[in-house]
């Protein structure tokens, strides 16, 4: 009974996110250049536990790969000193997984991902709420992505307190979904 304050508390952010619309703190991810070498275990400042349910990297047809070219549009919710290793680890973790990155004008662009975040801090932990919308080139939504991410605080709370590991694994969470489910929808 303790937990379901605590899951309606989660669903109602994750309602809120999606509803939301500002262009306060919105990153653009295109406008970051990816590190060169970002690897999975990389350590950020504080250890992370994963609470979304995204399972290991699910290998894709390399054909169907090739023809998915993914944009990001800006992230809403998150700071620009947390969503920096965000978006370089998507940048890596979809090239890695042969995905094409577009540009914001590509028409060739098969999927375009928004992403809404948020922080809620209780004790010594904060989590990381998010939700992404996969869309067409059209505007049509095809899929939600969602997960959380909890992540020990040192120190502080909200988005002072997200490390860039924290960051990092959302990342890879978000592309094993996004490969998860283009497996299963064109497979």
């Amino acid at each position: 009974m303790r937990r379901l304050p605590h899951l309606a508390g989660s669903l109602f952010v994750a309602a809120a996110l999606a509803a939301c619309s500002s262009s306060q703190d919105v990153l653009e991810p295109s406008a970051i250049s990816p590190l060169s070498a970002v690897q999975p275990g990389d350590a950020g400042s504080a250890p992370s536990t994963q609470t979304a349910s995204a399972g290991a990297s699910v290998p894709l047809n390399p054909a169907i790969a090739a023809r998915t070219r993914l944009h990001f549009d800006p992230i809403v919710g998150a700071t620009v000193e947390t969503a920096t290793p965000l978006t370089e680890r998507l940048a890596v973790r979809a090239r890695a997984q042969g995905f094409t990155l577009a540009g914001n004008a590509d028409p060739a662009t098969t999927h375009v991902l928004k992403g809404y975040f948020s922080t809620m801090t209780e004790g010594n932990q904060t989590v990381v709420l998010y939700v992404w919308d996969v869309y067409d080139q059209s505007g049509n939504r095809l899929h939600r992505i969602n997960g959380q991410q909890k992540s020990a605080t040192a120190g502080g709370e909200g988005w002072s307190a997200v490390s860039a590991a924290t960051m990092q694994q959302v990342a890879d969470d978000t592309i094993n979904q996004l490969a998860s489910w283009i497996a299963g929808a064109t497979g």
